[in-house]
């Protein structure tokens, strides 16, 4: 063992042992953040506007800032955008994340001096967690990859821009620099395909033990790779590489395709970092769900998601969830969100400790007919089906069919790219759409009513999605394709693959 390894389990056992003291009162750590968060933004333009001085507790915070997405915050994060001072949080941000919204355009995500420093530290006890319950840490010897966006920063108004990943190369501990690829002239490199070329040639002979990056993409560098040595699989090709990173999509349709390019079965751990905040991850590999970071500036609440679009939503803290109840996410971040609506829908699994599981997007649905199917439910619906015959599924998309030829009930048209069609198509269709009527008991109502007819599925021709992401000049990065559509939009686009 090296001495970096060596080093690793005490520094892992002294940070565990700080995160089960807030793990254990979840509550109390959110109180904390919340008087905090309140406290510190009171004198801003926003804290002003919103009566903070006069907020006490939760029910006055609710009576005094409503829900708001990006669009909704616009008119301040403007203001900070030109340069103003102390508008939602003191002073200025020392970085904007740099993202794209389909509705907002470019959209610009403060990041403070307070709330960096948390992803930093999540992501470290991420993987100190995962040293201190397996005693698996040779890992921290090797080299490790983490597959992301460019590190390149621009500045607007004395603020430096980037995307988060490449804010957070900028930042990466000095003990793990040396151990780190790609190299900064390659992480530069805008295409994306030239960029995973580039990287395949420079870590081909060198001895990777830890890969990051969203699913589909490391599947492209997985794939990269393995043309690259003649169809070796990876285990042959990287012998000491044991743990994947992974974040941004749900692991489980990507999960079979990558350890069969592997080789074999690897510990994984999931993260669900986001530009507004470092939200939870994977702290045991006994079971799937993340740790809520209760203690990570940021105070959360939650909506029912059933309930999100209501005029006047129901709107819950962490004391008041329920299990196994799905929940759009709201953030109020030490970066100056306030009552932010990420887009993201989760459930909790676990009260002690609050563990989650993120579900999809809000927006992501289809309930054309009324049956508000969510990404959870296809995923679990053709998965479930797909691991019983033994197929591999490389991506799909729902969308809902409304105009079907003339005679025909509607239906959900399901694009997807196996790695090997089913022999028999319609037969995996039937079982997957029994799938989730037993999911969704109003999917099933409405083919018990013949509202809808069974769902079809289209299998596309090999690399469908990453041609169509191509076109689109989303290829890469932190860009992920939607499960679910409540139009026909990427599914029309899609009609010419199949």
């Amino acid at each position: 063992m090296g001495i970096k390894a060596a080093l690793s389990k005490p520094f892992a056992a002294w940070v565990v042992k700080g995160i089960n003291k807030w793990k254990k009162d979840a509550l109390k750590a959110q109180g904390d953040v919340f008087n905090s968060l309140i406290k510190s933004a009171t004198p801003t333009v926003f804290g002003k506007e919103h009566n903070f001085n006069s907020i006490k507790n939760y029910e006055d915070f609710k009576a005094n800032v409503p829900i708001r997405d990006y669009e909704g915050l616009r008119p301040y994060i403007d203001r900070v955008v030109v340069g103003e001072t102390d508008i939602l949080w003191k002073g200025k941000p020392k970085y904007f994340a740099k993202t794209s919204g389909t509705t907002s355009g470019v959209k610009y995500i403060p990041i403070s001096k307070e709330s960096m420093p948390e992803h930093i530290k999540a992501a470290r006890n991420a993987l100190l967690t995962y040293i201190h319950e397996t005693g698996k840490a040779d890992f921290v010897n090797g080299k490790m990859i983490f597959l992301q966006g460019s590190p390149i920063l621009t500045k607007k108004n004395g603020i430096n821009v980037g995307r988060l990943s490449g804010i957070v190369a900028h930042l990466v501990p000095a003990y793990l620099q040396k151990n780190r690829l790609p190299s900064y002239a390659t992480n530069c490199i805008e295409d994306w395909e030239e960029k995973v070329d580039a990287i395949v040639t420079e870590t081909l002979h060198e001895d990777m033990t830890l890969i990051s990056g969203i699913p589909p993409w490391v599947q492209m560098y997985f794939d990269k790779l393995s043309e690259k040595t003649g169809g070796k699989k990876i285990k042959n090709i990287f012998k000491n590489f044991s743990l994947f990173v992974y974040g941004g999509v749900n692991y489980e349709p990507y999960r079979a395709k990558i350890e069969a390019s592997i080789g074999r079965k690897i510990d994984a751990i999931e993260t669900y970092p986001a530009s507004e905040g470092f939200i939870a991850y994977q702290d045991t590999q006994e079971d799937k769900s993340l740790l809520l970071l209760a203690k990570a500036g940021i105070f959360y609440e939650f909506i029912p998601a059933d309930e999100y679009y209501n005029e006047n939503p129901t709107r819950l803290s962490l004391a008041e969830i329920e299990l196994d109840k799905n929940y759009a996410l709201i953030l109020n971040t030490n970066a100056g969100l306030w009552g932010y609506s990420i887009g993201d829908t989760v459930k909790f699994v676990s009260k002690n400790p609050y563990k989650i599981l993120v579900t999809g997007r809000i927006k992501h649905f289809i309930s054309a007919f009324g049956e508000h199917v969510i990404g959870e439910e296809v995923e679990q619906a053709i998965l479930s089906v797909a691991n019983e015959e033994g197929i591999e599924i490389t991506e799909f998309t729902v969308a809902p069919q409304v105009n079907p030829p003339v005679g025909e009930l509607p239906y959900h048209e399901w694009f997807v790219e196996f790695v090997e069609t089913p022999k028999d198509i319609k037969a995996f269709s039937e079982k997957v759409d029994l799938a989730l009527q037993q999911k969704n008991i109003y999917y099933f109502d409405l083919i018990e009513g013949k509202i809808l007819q069974k769902l079809i599925i289209r299998s596309l021709q090999k690399d469908a999605f990453v041609n169509y992401m191509r076109a689109e000049g989303k290829l890469g990065g932190q860009n992920k394709v939607p499960r679910l559509s409540n139009d026909r939009k990427l599914a029309e686009v899609l009609e010419k693959y199949i």
